[in-house]
């Protein structure tokens, strides 16, 4: 599986409610995508970045058409109404620790 993490800030003095609509909206077509296996949306409790959305995907084949497709053309175009400082990051499993490590287990 691998993990792609998009950060972005909300600009000051945007729509929230347009805002809201938007995003369950962007939900609503991430989760048809083919192999995707999960999505979690973090607000920071330090400041910037604001927002981190983080797609775990079944592959990196998965991903790569997901982000060439035009529905992500689209969510992308939107989110620039509502946001700057976007970053995304891909990581993969690591070789040294390949699943999740969890206390008494």
């Amino acid at each position: 599986m691998i993990e792609v993490n998009k950060t972005y800030d909300l600009l000051p003095g945007i729509d929230q409610q347009a805002y809201l609509e938007y995003a369950k909206g962007a939900l609503a077509t991430m989760l048809k995508a083919l192999g995707l296996v999960e999505i979690r949306v973090n607000r920071s409790l330090l400041g910037s970045p604001q927002v981190r959305l983080t797609l775990v995907w079944e592959n990196l084949a998965d991903w790569a058409k997901f982000a060439e497709s035009p529905e992500r053309q689209r969510l992308d175009s939107g989110l620039l109404k509502f946001a700057n400082n976007i970053g995304i990051e891909l990581w993969g499993p690591s070789p040294a620790v390949p699943e999740p490590l969890r206390p008494g287990k």
